[in-house]
């Protein structure tokens, strides 16, 4: 019956898969540890509300925690998991030259050889079309990595490399690769747009 559990810095380094036997347990106090993982056991405390994680050493998450469904909050600040998210989302904003070569190249502004130094003309020929097909916009040296993970032959999940050109393009592959990839993809696509709305109850800072 116990609901509150506090383990709080006590320099714990691994959880006890034995947790998952307090089905009345809503509040889960994990914080100022050394821990380096979470059991997927620890989806079964389905009564879970709260689970307090920061300032441990988590690199990530189990995928069974998306089955803690009625999880109010999740802390998960000072962990290297979160370091490296805010990591990767740093985005060196556009320079003024790229600014205007985006310009000229989305607004199709007209223009020859002899109107520009041959650097600016040599520039604005190494624009990249963003692979968002809702962006239809592009981008020189400033840009955005993302992982898509596409299905090949039905059979395996391969992360390939894209770049967005801004942090708010984050739509998947074009056209192209989308009809390449299996049912199985836009099945995963599903499932992200469920982790998503989940992880707003996630506490990064």
């Amino acid at each position: 019956s116990l609901e509150f559990l506090y383990l709080g810095g006590n320099f714990i380094t691994s959880i006890p898969p034995e947790l998952a036997k307090l089905p009345s347990l809503r509040y889960l106090v994990l914080c100022d540890n050394k821990i380096q993982s979470i059991p997927p056991q620890l989806a079964q405390l389905h009564s879970l509300r709260s689970l307090s994680l920061h300032n441990n050493l988590l690199t990530y998450l189990p995928r069974e925690i998306l089955n803690l469904v009625h999880l109010e909050e999740l802390s998960l600040r000072g962990n290297p998991l979160v370091v490296r998210f805010v990591r990767d989302l740093t985005y060196n904003p556009p320079s003024l030259q790229e600014l205007a070569g985006r310009t000229v190249k989305t607004r199709n502004v007209p223009y020859a050889p002899s109107d520009l130094p041959e650097n600016l003309v040599r520039y604005l020929s190494l624009a990249s079309n963003c692979p968002n097909p809702k962006c239809g916009g592009v981008y020189f040296d400033s840009c955005v990595r993302q992982i898509k993970f596409v299905d090949f032959c039905g059979k395996y999940r391969l992360p390939l490399m894209h770049y967005l050109c801004s942090p708010e393009c984050s739509s998947p592959f074009s056209s192209a690769s989308q009809s390449s990839t299996s049912q199985s993809e836009s099945d995963s696509d599903d499932e992200a747009s469920v982790a998503a709305r989940r992880m707003q109850k996630v506490l990064l800072g």
